[in-house]
């Protein structure tokens, strides 16, 4: 039995993304399996409760590797065939995907999407770029306020660098950070910390290595916060086989439709 947690704002983009995943995943009468889109509305209490029940749920959300929605004033699929969304079981993120055969990964790289690993960064880097999750999400993760793990975070690095620590947030219209391009931010930046934050994508496309939580989606590339002035570099092949697996996790609204997800995040 599908169960989609909808969220009741008429211009949310679950309301295109549900009816596909009604349509393209296989249902069993057997048992439930519930699919949230973020963490926003009534979802943080139901998600609680069907995990208390110890019930399937899968989150859904933008993807790793795509095309941008829009997000303001009001959010829209621009590129319908080149705009992914991920769907996770149990988790925020995919932390253990499967790599397949690598076509998703060269379908992102043919169709002109940033998806490919260009070596690290290693000349002469300034300073650490720090970039919290959101307010929601550092609350379900950390049961913190995004302003307190920012200062936990802060405290932590400065125990084992000195580098300067730098702060983006996430773009919001009429904040310092609204209209600006993370690759200025990332320019001789030495190590990218965050929490949840998808910026850990776009420092590792952009040759800067990472330290997440170990639930994000690049905690397989990340290092560890005491070895920052180190930073870990893993080699090309476990960046290859790592993007191969974020290509197999994330999908168009089509092919959710056509029950190509299914099949995919259900291979044995």
């Amino acid at each position: 039995m599908i169960i989609t947690h909808d969220i009741p704002w008429a211009a949310c983009l679950s309301n295109q993304i549900f009816p596909a995943i009604k349509k393209g995943w296989k249902d069993s009468k057997m048992k439930p399996v519930h699919f949230f889109w973020g963490l926003g509305s009534n979802n943080l209490q139901e998600i609680a409760q069907v995990k208390e029940k110890g019930e399937e749920w899968w989150m859904v959300d933008v993807g790793y590797i795509t095309d941008q929605i829009t997000r303001y004033p009001t959010p829209s699929i621009d590129k319908y065939d080149t705009t992914y969304f991920r769907i996770v079981k149990g988790n925020l993120h995919m932390t253990i995907g499967n790599p397949g055969d690598g076509s998703r990964h060269n379908k992102l790289l043919q169709q002109g999407i940033d998806a490919e690993f260009k070596g690290w960064n290693t000349g002469e880097c300034k300073h650490i770029l720090l970039a919290p999750s959101s307010q929601t999400v550092c609350g379900y993760v950390h049961n913190l306020s995004q302003e307190d793990w920012i200062k936990q975070a802060t405290s932590e690095i400065k125990c084992y660098t000195d580098r300067t620590v730098t702060m983006r947030n996430k773009p919001r219209p009429n904040n310092e950070w609204w209209e600006t391009d993370i690759k200025d931010d990332l320019k001789d930046c030495h190590a990218l910390v965050t929490n949840m934050s998808l910026s850990a994508v776009d420092a590792v496309l952009n040759k800067v290595p990472v330290v997440t939580h170990q639930n994000n989606v690049c905690y397989y590339v990340s290092g560890r916060l005491e070895g920052i002035n180190e930073r870990r570099m893993p080699a090309r092949e476990d960046m290859t086989m790592w993007l191969r697996s974020v290509a197999n996790n994330q999908f168009t609204l089509q092919e959710i439709e056509d029950g190509l997800a299914y099949e995919v995040l259900n291979e044995v």
